[in-house]
């Protein structure tokens, strides 16, 4: 089992950039897939990004495809999301997770999931 602890959230502007952690303990996260997600209020999580166990292969959603990139790295067990070009409508609560059998990158039935770290954007 693995645990994971998200940070780095808080207020952005517009424009601006925010970088998010995901800090995994318990196993090594480099038998893992990860992925982000985010949920506002009302509206079912979605994802943003995952990334492949070796780093090799990422996903994104057209949200934030060409502003957002996903890394990992396995030595320190994290998984990074850097978020640029930020927008009012990225604002959410995000999430990573973790999977040990997901190969497709666009599947959403992650086994484990960090408590959520709020982004909000200002305009």
């Amino acid at each position: 089992q693995v645990q994971l602890v998200e940070s780095g959230g808080g207020l952005g502007q517009a424009g601006g950039s925010l970088r998010l952690s995901c800090a995994a303990s318990g196993r090594t996260l480099s038998s893992y897939t990860m992925g982000w997600f985010r949920q506002t209020p009302g509206k079912e999580r979605e994802i943003v990004a995952a990334i492949n166990r070796s780093g090799g292969r990422t996903y994104y959603a057209a949200s934030v495809k060409g502003r957002f990139t996903i890394s990992r790295d396995n030595a320190k067990n994290t998984v990074y999301l850097q978020m640029n070009s930020l927008k009012p409508e990225d604002t959410a609560v995000y999430y990573c997770a973790a999977d040990a059998n997901i190969v497709v990158l666009t599947r959403l039935d992650y086994d484990y999931w960090g408590q959520g770290t709020q982004v909000t954007v200002s305009s």
